[in-house]
């Protein structure tokens, strides 16, 4: 394993002890607070319901700040990070104006998540990369709509229950029941 994590970019292994020192820091905050990235010294507090809410359903848990972070975090511990970046590229994507710069966006995501031998490639089925290549011709905002819909349901599928067991997710359900 120690093989393969000195393949990363150092980047990436910078970005995964962050968010674990992350991880760490708000399990270890009985008011339940987390350290902002951008101000070390703010504290974003979770409101106790939070937690609650992302097990109702995986929209809640990526619509909010927190819970998107928490994912996020636990996918960059499982080495699955590259789907929740991808999925946020394509909403990132999708508001993209003016539209002049749709295609160099478009090409960057694509090289960086769906060809092949991608740095962080995604897991599309080839039919999908198709249909999504072909969209690059002429680029749109829905041009990855069906690729990020894939991820989204692969997240939401075997991600998001295996978050809702982990450690973490039990740990700080526990803290807000216990509040």
């Amino acid at each position: 394993m120690c093989r393969e994590l000195e393949s990363l970019p150092i980047t990436c292994l910078e970005r995964a002890k962050e968010l674990k020192a992350l991880f760490r820091s708000f399990l270890q905050k009985p008011d339940l607070s987390i350290i902002s990235d951008s101000h070390k010294t703010d504290k974003i507090r979770l409101n106790m319901d939070e937690p609650l809410k992302w097990r109702q359903s995986f929209e809640n848990l990526l619509s909010n700040q927190h819970g998107l972070c928490l994912f996020r975090a636990f996918l960059v511990s499982e080495f699955s990070e590259e789907n929740i970046a991808f999925y946020l590229a394509c909403e990132d994507y999708r508001i993209t104006k003016p539209s002049s710069k749709l295609s160099a966006k478009a090409k960057k995501i694509y090289e960086e998540f769906v060809c092949s031998d991608a740095p962080r490639e995604v897991n599309l089925d080839h039919d999908t990369k198709a249909i999504t290549k072909k969209n690059l011709e002429r680029p749109s905002q829905s041009c990855f709509s069906l690729a990020q819909e894939k991820i989204y349901a692969l997240m939401e599928k075997d991600c998001y229950p295996r978050f809702l067991k982990s450690i973490t997710y039990l740990e700080i359900s526990r803290q807000v029941k216990a509040s």
